[in-house]
């Protein structure tokens, strides 16, 4: 049946959904790239909170959707930005993220890293802050799960140049059981991360980021780059050390990145491979086979999606993601921690739709269809 979507001029439009998704079956893990989901968490709507509130999570829906992405040979990236870390999601609900999927990842044999910041400490000394990240990783390596050191608001705020930078990051380093990912976050994801690395000129913060890494290599596994700069991720890619891998977090970009060039290519760790997953998983497994045109055959129709989905204001791109986890059946609610669902508008949550439904990525066409059209109604959109 038809729906109407609302656009961005207030006008409706009419679209015919698609009566066939297409059929992307779980498979054994990728070889050619090491490639990690960062996978978002599902609220628990019955809860009586308010967005101040700590977060309610529906850890059965939550842990369900880790045990979907590793079905299909796809890693786990936990408690990330697509976690909603810093945006309706505390250190507490994290910390608690962090153990019941590292032990879910255990039960089933499924590749987990997991974020390491300093989100319960709003603002320090950089003491203070070395100690917060001290905790996080802690709590991290006891769960047996690989860390991701994010970038950390309280020392944009703190730091006086790229030298606390390079003492804060060195001594992490030092104390890090097993070598890390470190993440270079962009402002257009969190506005209070500009200036990161100790300047808001990224030839400069690129300088003093690598320096981090050439004084402890041996510490780094690799580094996640999500500056939605293709030129300057491939750059930065072509300057790291040798066995230090480049993971991509650009997703405007991620095709290219991930297909690479004669000099080198980007492995994923991607929040848009929410979503994507079982598409991105058979786009991977194609490129394994050598088939690079194939890959971005699969790959490459699926960037307008992303594109939309991570517009202006980036950081709020999560909306969209656990719309689409609604959309496909992964969850049984469009509510989000933090009451995050009313961030983006109508019109931005139907042209998701429309682009994911035209990808073919809804399970269930039909499911997709009728929930679609009861989030119409709610708004008022009842042709």
């Amino acid at each position: 049946m038809t729906l109407h979507l609302p656009a961005a001029d207030g006008t409706l439009r009419a679209y015919e959904p698609r009566t066939e998704p297409l059929a992307f079956p779980p498979g054994a893990p990728v070889t050619s790239r090491t490639v990690f989901s960062a996978a978002h968490v599902v609220a628990d709507p019955l809860a009586d909170v308010t967005p101040d509130s700590p977060a309610a999570v529906d850890w059965d829906a939550t842990l369900a959707f880790r045990r979907h992405l590793w079905s299909h040979g796809l890693g786990v990236a936990e408690a990330m930005d697509t976690a909603q870390r810093g945006m309706g999601l505390d250190w507490a609900g994290a910390a608690e993220l962090i153990r019941r999927s590292a032990a879910e990842a255990r039960a089933v044999g499924g590749r987990i890293a997991c974020g390491v910041g300093t989100d319960h400490l709003p603002a320090g000394s950089l003491a203070e802050i070395r100690a917060a990240y001290e905790e996080q990783l802690a709590v991290v390596e006891e769960a047996g799960a690989q860390a991701i050191v994010m970038a950390s608001r309280a020392l944009a705020a703190t730091a006086r140049g790229p030298e606390d930078y390079l003492e804060i990051y060195s001594h992490l380093l030092r104390q890090a059981a097993e070598p890390v990912i470190l993440h270079w976050l962009g402002p257009m994801f969190d506005p209070a991360l500009e200036g990161y690395w100790g300047s808001s000129d990224l030839d400069a913060a690129t300088g003093t980021f690598l320096e981090v890494i050439a004084a402890h290599p041996d510490k780094v596994d690799g580094v996640k780059i999500s500056l939605l700069d293709a030129g300057r991720e491939v750059d930065l890619r072509r300057r790291l050390p040798q066995g230090v891998r480049c993971y991509t977090g650009d997703d405007f970009h991620y095709p290219e990145l991930i297909a690479g060039d004669d000099q080198g290519f980007s492995h994923a760790l991607l929040g848009i491979f929410d979503p994507l997953g079982p598409l991105a998983a058979q786009a991977v497994r194609v490129l394994d086979t050598g088939d690079v045109q194939g890959f971005r055959a699969l790959l490459d129709p699926t960037v307008e999606l992303s594109r939309h989905l991570f517009q202006p204001p980036t950081r709020f791109y999560k909306t969209g993601v656990v719309l689409l986890a609604w959309l496909a059946g992964h969850q049984d609610h469009f509510a989000m921690v933090g009451g995050l669902q009313s961030a983006r508008s109508l019109p931005h949550l139907a042209r998701a739709y429309e682009l994911a439904d035209t990808l073919g990525l809804f399970p269930d066409p039909k499911l997709a269809e009728e929930r679609m059209r009861t989030l119409l109604s709610l708004y008022g959109v009842t042709r």
